[in-house]
């Protein structure tokens, strides 16, 4: 602890006694179940919803892996997904479907952990086309958000991406993440230079951002506009 300094320094942060990392479980809600990642059983529906057609495989654009030449590369790059824990890896459920957990139509993952410092990053996201711009992605994302504030008690949420990804970088906004900065030369990704845009979300903004997005997803009002809400 500093002491007898006249220098500014920032507020104290109460302890947290046994910060953890998030849990790998089930996370459902009324649209989509996060269903940790299980290569043999999500890899026939997950390559089916990410290729075989140019606008399916155009969601590889910006990700560090993908497309494969067939299923079972695919599959074998789940499996090492599958084996990690930092990334930790989901398969998205679409909840419409009504048998045990619904249609597979996409990925999202925990990563960038730390539980110390109380910070997560989500990243690693995609969804088939017909799950994009769908009730899906915000609850998704609406249900790591509550973990990581709700449950682990975390300080500050991140978002990352390719400063050309404009639809991640609209979507981040819409989410209620707010816009740090790009961080030049940040990254090598197939061989280009990849500057990243930076977003992130911390404690004090998730009770609002948390309302707005439960008033989005689950009250009648029609003609919502999550991004408006999340602007005010």
């Amino acid at each position: 602890m500093l002491s007898n300094t006249s220098l500014p320094v920032g507020p104290t942060v109460p302890p947290l006694d046994n910060p953890a990392p998030p849990r790998r479980q089930e996370y459902r809600g009324q649209f989509v179940t996060l269903t940790p990642l299980d290569a043999a059983a999500d890899a026939p529906e997950l390559y089916a919803a990410s290729h075989d057609d140019p606008q399916r495989e155009q969601l590889w654009t910006y990700m560090t892996a993908g497309p494969f030449a067939d299923q079972p590369a695919m599959q074998h790059w789940l499996e090492s997904c599958q084996a990690s824990t930092d990334p930790l890896f989901f398969t998205v459920n679409d909840a419409a479907n009504k048998n045990e957990t619904g249609r597979r139509v996409g990925i999202v993952s925990f990563l960038n952990i730390v539980p110390s410092q109380r910070r997560v990053e989500l990243g690693n996201i995609w969804y088939a086309p017909e799950a994009q711009r769908t009730k899906i992605n915000t609850e998704s994302i609406y249900l790591m958000l509550c973990e990581s504030f709700d449950h682990l008690q975390y300080r500050r949420v991140e978002w990352k991406c390719d400063s050309l990804n404009a639809r991640s970088r609209a979507a981040a906004l819409r989410l209620g993440f707010q816009f740090e900065g790009i961080f030049r030369q940040h990254m090598i990704v197939r061989g280009l230079n990849r500057d990243t845009a930076w977003f992130a979300m911390t404690d004090g903004d998730w009770p609002q951002v948390k309302a707005n997005l439960e008033r989005w997803l689950y009250d009648k009002e029609s003609g919502l506009s999550l991004a408006e809400l999340n602007r005010r």
